[in-house]
């Protein structure tokens, strides 16, 4: 894949947000929230038809974005969910609550690094 020299300073700001958020989605940004009930409710509402079951994306039309370790702040995750991107539906308050937002998104950062790959002997033969 070439980068266009006009488009490294994108990729290196996005490359620093990514970093950066990784500190604060974890720390500070992490609403009050019940990961088993926001397991429910992502299971419920449809998330996993696009997302997967446990956050691993892939699916539904376009490949739904992989949600899994993916450190973006709370406020930026509820953004998307009431004004999305692409395919997805918009999740407005009178469908899913700020609360039941938040419980989504303290799941979602509940989930577990996926194992390395140098420890899945299938990938590893």
């Amino acid at each position: 894949m070439m980068i266009k020299l006009a488009s490294l300073p994108l990729v290196l700001a996005a490359a620093a947000w990514a970093t950066c958020c990784a500190n604060c989605a974890k720390a500070q940004d992490l609403p009050n929230g019940d990961a088993v009930r926001g397991k429910q409710l992502y299971m419920r509402d449809g998330c996993t038809h696009c997302h997967g079951t446990v956050g691993q994306g892939g699916g539904g039309r376009t490949g739904g974005l992989r949600l899994a370790q993916m450190p973006i702040p709370f406020a930026a995750f509820l953004n998307q969910l009431r004004h999305p991107a692409n395919e997805m539906p918009p999740y407005v308050a009178a469908v899913l609550s700020d609360q039941d937002a938040g419980d989504i998104y303290v799941f979602i950062a509940s989930l577990p690094q996926p194992p390395d790959v140098k420890t899945i002997p299938a990938l590893n033969d």
